[in-house]
């Protein structure tokens, strides 16, 4: 690996014994450890969608309906009534 720029860190005391822990078990370096640390964040961030943009495919694509039923029930009642006398 080719390091271009070095960046500087200050850590809790408990997550560079944490870190220490987990390189020696793994027999990696510190850097190694945060680097793969951050590339399966940057992975993780790249995965979580917002609601919106999850939806979008979606907008508009279904009708739904008449928009006034709130407003018409009483009227759309009286029709069925009517109608279902009116059959026979």
């Amino acid at each position: 690996m080719k390091y271009d720029q070095i960046t500087t860190v200050r850590l809790p005391m408990e997550t560079r014994n944490k870190l220490l822990t987990i390189a020696k078990v793994k027999n990696k370096t510190k850097s190694e450890i945060i680097i793969e640390s951050l590339e399966m964040y940057y992975k993780q961030e790249e995965n979580e969608i917002d609601s919106y943009t999850l939806g979008l495919p979606y907008f508009g694509k279904y009708d739904l309906g008449p928009c006034d039923l709130s407003i018409t029930y009483k009227q759309r009642i009286k029709e069925k009534l009517y109608a279902g006398q009116n059959s026979y």
